[in-house]
């Protein structure tokens, strides 16, 4: 399968989408591997709502949720499955989950909202044991982030049991959640969630793409304070020199830079900006602000430096997924970090790998990053930017 077409497919698995199924069949009684702390709530009541492939069936000893069903003809299959009613803030999550070690992601959505927004966290059967085994992320206005959010602070290097099922346990307490892989007394990995405490849905998600995924004894129980006994580890800290707010236009066609040395008014005709600040780390998430769709996949980040010479300045920077970065509305240089665009195994990751060199005139000096994100590929939108010498010149 094309790299592009599997990133897609990706991107499909964290669509929202709410569909209303009518009728109800005859809830069934399950004995959970772990006993959850709430209430299991069965797959085949009406408390949920189902989309794409799914079904139902006996497996392993217990009644379980499919998820991830290929239709006849199609190679690979998603499903997804949401609680209609039930509103989640904080408290205690809990699942049983089995898979293949096949390339199968098997998902928890919590605190979802329209937009799609919401809090993420999967697991990756293909990648039992590596350092991204699983991953917590957030979602912002239709675009996934994990090209954005990785590491030690997002997720654990689990070694999966794909002979029996595995126990999960989410704990979300405000801005922090412990994730329990089969181990309940001490979790995989603590996050500090990063979108706002905000009440929502919760669903569970199966995309196969070598296999797919069942759910067992899924169970919620709302709490005001649960305990977390987990420890986020700490964030990269934003150095000196950093950019920590941007002034970020709305979307535009990136295609209309196409073979544009020089910004004219046409090029900045109806744009309006918003600050946007940094996270502690620096990185800028560009779908904090809107969504992106055909014809509107850009946007241009804008930061001012006064100068006190005429001078040359080196800027680092990082960006998902294109840029262009233009001075004083001359282009400076562009360029590409899209999945497997470096070698087979780049990931797509923001990082400093890059920098231009400034040629700054003394006084003000404007600086806009163009950053694009593929609409068929969304897999983070994000630019960062610092400066490794700060003499005689400032961030306004």
């Amino acid at each position: 399968m094309k790299t592009k077409k599997f990133a897609l497919l990706f991107f499909l698995s964290f669509a929202f989408i709410a569909v209303s199924i009518n009728g109800c069949a005859k809830s069934y009684i399950q004995k959970p591997i772990i006993a959850p702390q709430g209430e299991v709530i069965p797959f085949d009541s009406d408390k949920w709502s189902f989309i794409g492939g799914t079904k139902t069936e006996d497996y392993l000893g217990q009644k379980a949720l499919v998820l991830g069903v290929k239709k006849e003809g199609k190679a690979v299959g998603f499903g997804l499955a949401m609680l209609k009613d039930t509103k989640f803030t904080n408290g205690i999550i809990e699942y049983d989950v089995h898979m293949k070690e096949t390339r199968t992601f098997a998902g928890l959505r919590l605190r979802a909202q329209k937009g799609p927004n919401f809090e993420n966290f999967y697991m990756r059967g293909h990648h039992s044991g590596d350092p991204d085994a699983n991953q917590y992320m957030p979602v912002y206005n239709n675009i996934p982030s994990w090209q954005l959010y990785y590491g030690e602070s997002y997720s654990a290097p689990t070694k999966y049991d794909f002979n029996q099922w595995m126990h999960i346990k989410v704990v979300v307490s405000g801005k922090l959640a412990d994730f329990y892989i089969v181990d309940m007394e001490k979790p995989a990995f603590t996050a500090e969630l990063k979108r706002e405490e905000q009440t929502g849905k919760i669903g569970l998600w199966g995309l196969n793409l070598k296999g797919q995924v069942w759910f067992a004894n899924f169970a919620v129980k709302a709490m005001d304070n649960p305990e977390i006994k987990g420890t986020p580890k700490p964030e990269p800290v934003a150095k000196s020199g950093s950019i920590l707010t941007w002034d970020v236009s709305n979307t535009f066609d990136g295609k209309s830079l196409d073979g544009k040395t020089i910004l004219t008014k046409k090029e900045k005709h109806g744009l309006v900006y918003k600050k946007l600040k940094s996270e502690k780390s620096g990185l800028t998430n560009l779908a904090v602000l809107q969504g992106i769709k055909k014809g509107k996949d850009t946007v241009f980040a804008r930061v001012v430096i006064s100068s006190k010479s005429d001078q040359v300045k080196k800027m680092n920077f990082g960006f998902s997924d294109k840029v262009k970065i233009y001075l004083n509305n001359q282009i400076l240089c562009e360029a590409s970090d899209e999945f497997s665009s470096r070698d087979y195994r780049f990931l797509g990751t923001v990082g400093f790998y890059d920098a231009v060199f400034l040629p700054l005139k003394k006084g003000d000096n404007e600086v806009l990053f163009a950053v694009s994100e593929d609409v068929e590929d969304r897999t983070g939108w994000a630019v960062k930017a610092r400066f490794e010498d700060m003499k005689g010149i400032s961030i306004k």
